[in-house]
C-alpha cells in the first residue's frame, strides 16, 4: 500500500477520498529526528509553509522509498525542489486552489491599511478612544499598482477593479495581451500607486526585490501590501523606512523567517499583520485536497512504487 504523510493536514474530505482509493494517508505532524524517521517510511508526503524540506531532509529521504513531495500552495520555497528533482524525487504544488481566497485577504489588508481597522482594534482594547487619530482613506479612486500579474495578482486586480481602484501592473515579461489594465515599467508603479501589492515568487537565498531604495521612492503616503513570501521585502529596510515615517502602512502575511521573531517590526503602529494565513479558508483547502488527489492519481499512473 502507498503510503502517504500529510505532515501539516490535510482537508478531510480529501484524505477520506484518498483512503477511499487505497493510499494510507498519515496526518500526524512530525518534526526533528521524527521527521527524519517518517519521511523514510512514506512514497509520498504533503507539506504547507510550516514543514520545511532542505537537502539534509532529502538525504535521509533517499534512503527510503520517497518519490513525491506535494506542496499544498503556491509557492515552494521551503523545498530544495532542484536538489529533490536532482535526486530523482518528483516535486509538486497547488498553483490554482487558493488564488481567490489570498486575493481577498489583500483586499482586507487593504481595508485595514485604509480605515485603521487593526491598530484601532489594538488601541481601544488598551481602554483608548482615538476616533480623531483615524482618518482614512477610501480605496475608490485610489491606483493599485501589482508587482507580478500571476493568478493571485489577477484575482486581487478583479476585486479592486470592482471597487472603483484604477490598476496598473508590472512583470518581467511585459505586457500581457488579454487584460485591460495598465502596463507600466517597475520604477512608474513604484512611484505612481497608491497601494502596491507584491505577488512575485522568491527562492531561498536570494537577494530581496524591495529594498529601502525603492521604498523610499513610494509616494510618502503610498501603502505596501506582501502575502507573496517574506524574503522579497527587507525587514531591516522596512522597519527603518517607517521609523523614517515614510509609507502610510504596511500589510504583512509573510515573513522572512516564519514564525517571526521580529517583535519590533509586528509591534509597529503602521502594520496590518496576518500569520500567513492567505490560503487559509475552507474553500480553499478544498480546492487544494482537489487538486492533491489529482497530481497523486496522474503521478501513481506513470509511476512504479517498490
Amino acid at each position: 500500500m502507498i503510503k502517504i504523510i500529510a505532515n501539516d493536514g490535510i482537508d478531510n474530505g480529501a484524505k477520506l477520498e484518498l483512503e477511499s482509493l487505497g493510499y494510507q494517508v498519515d496526518t500526524n505532524h512530525y518534526q526533528g529526528q521524527e521527521l527524519e524517521e517518517a519521511i523514510q517510511t512514506c512514497d509520498i508526503i504533503i507539506i504547507r509553509s510550516a514543514t520545511k524540506i532542505r537537502k539534509n531532509l532529502i538525504d535521509i529521504a533517499l534512503e527510503g522509498k520517497l518519490k513525491l513531495i506535494i506542496r499544498a500552495g503556491v509557492g515552494i520555497d521551503n523545498i530544495d525542489y532542484e536538489y529533490a528533482r536532482e535526486k530523482g524525487i518528483e516535486v509538486r504544488n497547488t498553483p490554482y486552489a487558493s488564488s481567490a481566497s489570498v486575493a481577498e485577504l489583500v483586499i482586507g489588508h487593504m481595508f485595514s491599511l485604509a480605515r485603521f481597522i487593526g491598530i484601532s482594534n489594538v488601541s481601544m482594547r488598551d481602554g483608548e478612544w482615538n476616533k480623531k487619530h483615524y482618518k482614512g482613506v477610501e480605496l475608490a479612486g485610489k491606483t493599485l499598482g501589482l508587482i507580478g500579474f500571476g493568478r493571485i495578482a489577477r484575482e486581487t486586480a478583479k476585486r479592486a477593479a470592482s471597487l472603483g481602484m484604477h490598476i496598473q501592473y508590472t512583470k518581467p515579461s511585459g505586457r500581457v495581451d488579454d487584460v485591460m489594465y495598465d502596463y507600466v515599467s517597475l520604477p512608474t508603479l513604484i512611484e505612481t500607486s497608491d497601494f502596491i501589492s507584491i505577488h512575485v515568487p522568491y527562492s531561498k537565498g536570494t537577494p530581496p526585490i524591495i529594498t529601502k531604495h525603492m521604498m523610499l521612492k513610494m509616494k510618502e503616503n503610498a501603502f505596501l501590501i506582501n502575502t507573496s513570501r517574506g524574503g522579497v521585502i527587507s525587514e531591516d529596510d522596512l522597519l527603518d523606512v517607517l521609523n523614517q515615517n515614510h509609507l502610510a502602512g504596511v500589510a504583512l502575511d509573510v515573513f522572512e523567517e516564519e514564525p517571526t521573531p521580529n517583535l519590533e517590526l509586528l509591534r509597529h503602529p503602521k502594520l496590518s499583520v496576518t500569520p500567513h494565513i492567505g490560503a487559509s479558508t475552507k474553500e480553499a483547502q478544498k480546492r487544494i485536497g482537489k487538486e492533491i488527489i489529482d497530481l497523486i492519481k496522474v503521478f501513481d499512473k506513470v509511476n512504479t512504487y517498490a
